[in-house]
């Protein structure tokens, strides 16, 4: 690993070792403390942020590291300065950067151009940090997520593609509901194929609810992604039937509820959900940390 753009960089390998070294920085933090004792990490983020910030934030600091974090006041990245000459610059003096962009093409463009490792922290096609806690989270409630049934329903999008790509590379069989027009991009939907193969696994893809039957997880997401205007009263005519309520994980017979967050209360899921006992939403924020100290421990171990 030199870099991490997608959980598709991965071998089954590696994804197995982080997710199992994640569990032990969990476990016993104290003996990580200086993991990163004198490494400096650069965040540079063009988007806003909650739990991504916060969680490498602190993170870095429990394993003994600097972290810089570096904010959109100077614009989209490549338009004050180039993004090549942003990365070449970077590498001169911290130990990663971690980006956060509106395009992949740009977390692509870093890593090109950059002599220390490069980490997604979220674009527009991957969103690789949560998938790593997502599958950590599973993990922890499922054990062998071989012999998982997972479904996420609403909106295909870069959360989407990341859990999609993880769980194929894990084994899992993964149902994808979505409403018409509203499907992953089809040639990441093609490569989760062709991983799910490759290790097992299964993906369907389906508009109907009742695809969910059977299924252990209910995991879902905002319908409109940040920066979408588009009004709210157009999107529930489109997503209505797929707001994740008590019937709808009665349907399924799912024991647990996920969500990247932030949530829309009460449009894609109820609070009576979110705020559940079924609910894994704190656990997936917290594994956030442990699942990207890991990462930082195998990259910059290298």
């Amino acid at each position: 690993m030199q870099h991490l753009l997608s959980l598709q960089d991965l071998t089954q390998a590696q994804l197995v070792h982080l997710l199992a070294l994640a569990q032990t920085i969990k476990s016993d933090p104290r003996a990580y403390r200086q993991a990163l004792a004198g490494k400096s990490i650069v965040m540079l983020f063009e988007k806003p942020s909650l739990r991504t910030r916060v969680s490498f934030d602190i993170g870095i600091n429990k394993l003994g590291g600097h972290c810089l974090y570096l904010d959109q006041q100077n614009g989209q990245l490549g338009q004050r300065e180039s993004v090549a000459d942003f990365a070449s610059n970077l590498s001169c003096w911290a130990d990663a950067i971690v980006a956060r962009t509106f395009s992949h093409q740009t977390i692509e463009e870093l890593a090109e151009n950059s002599k220390v490792p490069v980490i997604n922290a979220l674009s527009d096609l991957y969103h690789p940090c949560q998938g790593l806690a997502d599958l950590l989270t599973l993990t922890e409630q499922l054990g062998d997520l071989s012999q998982a049934t997972i479904a996420y329903v609403g909106d295909g999008n870069n959360v989407t593609h990341s859990l999609m790509i993880g769980a194929a590379i894990l084994g899992a069989k993964l149902r994808v509901i979505c409403p018409p027009g509203h499907f992953p991009d089809g040639q990441v939907v093609l490569k989760a194929q062709a991983l799910a193969a490759q290790y097992g696994g299964e993906l369907i893809l389906s508009s109907d609810v009742n695809a969910l039957v059977g299924s252990q997880v209910i995991y879902t997401d905002t319908w409109i992604s940040m920066g979408d205007d588009t009004p709210l009263a157009n999107i529930e005519a489109k997503f209505g039937s797929y707001q994740v309520n008590k019937a709808l994980m009665s349907l399924a017979d799912a024991q647990y509820f996920m969500h990247c967050l932030p949530a829309h209360r009460g449009v894609e899921v109820t609070d009576e959900i979110l705020d559940g006992p079924q609910s894994l939403v704190l656990h997936q924020a917290e594994n956030r940390m442990h699942a990207q100290n890991a990462l930082l421990v195998t990259l910059l171990a290298q």
